[in-house]
């Protein structure tokens, strides 16, 4: 089972909006000397929206050959089209990704039944391991922890990334599941907690600008020592509410930027972040002792 700290990677770009494989080799070798436990590549935060099939498989590839098996590379592989989601999750596998993470539908709405029929068909079509991924204040819509217990009774699906904030639900999906199935947060202001409770990891926006102190923190709650891993999370506090200052990830590509470690590039629609929010954001991060 993956565990720990997995960090949603952020994808480097050039001013122009063209991905920049200098700085994404940069931040491979960053987050391994830090001890980050797994990458995710291409999600939310690596701007899967935008980035075109091509480009999409172009940086899994990148990801997983510059972590030479280092440590697990997850790729994002969701689509609203269950067509295209096979497609994606099918050349991940090829490019040599440990597990694949699958976004709901997103603007379709499907049904409970929907969403099981969408997850199970990309299960059954590539027999790669996947981890469900529920989001629904971006997708709109919720997939239900008595689904993901449907769900988890295919074999090559592994586990959920549940990014409601909702805490309950860490107990209620475990029992529908058991203990083999991996159960990640999503949400970095509750990550401690989730993991207290008996969650495996945090898929971190956070773990971006201080992979340390969060792989730390996470192991510890992992290991329910609750007083060190306390003793972390207050200093990323306002990490993790400012890195969402804005829609992510353009707080996070300013932060990392701001580190030395890529360049000033994000694709449209997403804009840089504006002046007003830099004081914000550049004083969590010293708060938390990434930044002088």
């Amino acid at each position: 089972m993956i565990q720990g700290s997995i960090v949603a990677l952020v994808t480097p770009m050039y001013e122009n909006g063209a991905v920049d494989k200098e700085s994404l080799e940069k931040l491979v070798e960053f987050h391994i000397d830090q001890g980050t436990d797994a990458l995710v590549a291409v999600g939310t935060t690596g701007e899967s929206a935008t980035l075109n099939e091509k480009e999409h498989c172009e940086v899994i590839k990148a990801v997983v050959d510059f972590v030479g098996g280092r440590i697990p590379v997850i790729a994002g592989t969701g689509s609203n089209s269950t067509t295209e989601a096979i497609n994606l999750t099918h050349k991940a596998q090829q490019a040599g990704a440990n597990a694949c993470l699958i976004v709901t539908p997103y603007y379709n709405k499907p049904t409970q039944e929907g969403l099981y029929l969408h997850h199970k068909a990309i299960a059954e079509a590539v027999d790669i391991p996947q981890i469900l991924y529920n989001v629904p204040g971006r997708t709109a819509c919720d997939l239900l922890p008595e689904t993901i217990g449907r769900l988890s009774k295919l074999t090559n699906i592994i586990g959920a990334k549940e990014a409601t904030g909702d805490l309950t639900r860490v107990k209620k999906i475990r029992d529908l599941t058991g203990a083999s199935f991996a159960i990640y947060t999503g949400d970095d202001a509750t990550s401690l907690e989730f993991c207290l409770l008996g969650g495996n990891g945090s898929i971190t926006v956070t773990g971006n600008v201080a992979p340390k102190q969060v792989h730390e923190m996470i192991m510890a709650a992992i290991a329910g020592d609750k007083e060190t891993a306390l003793a972390i999370d207050e200093k990323l506090a306002d990490l993790h509410k400012n890195l969402f200052i804005q829609s992510n990830p353009i707080p996070v590509k300013w932060a990392v930027a701001e580190m030395g470690l890529i360049g000033k590039g994000i694709r449209l629609p997403l804009t840089w972040l504006t002046e007003d929010c830099f004081a914000t954001v550049r004083n969590s991060m010293r708060k938390a002792k990434v930044l002088s």
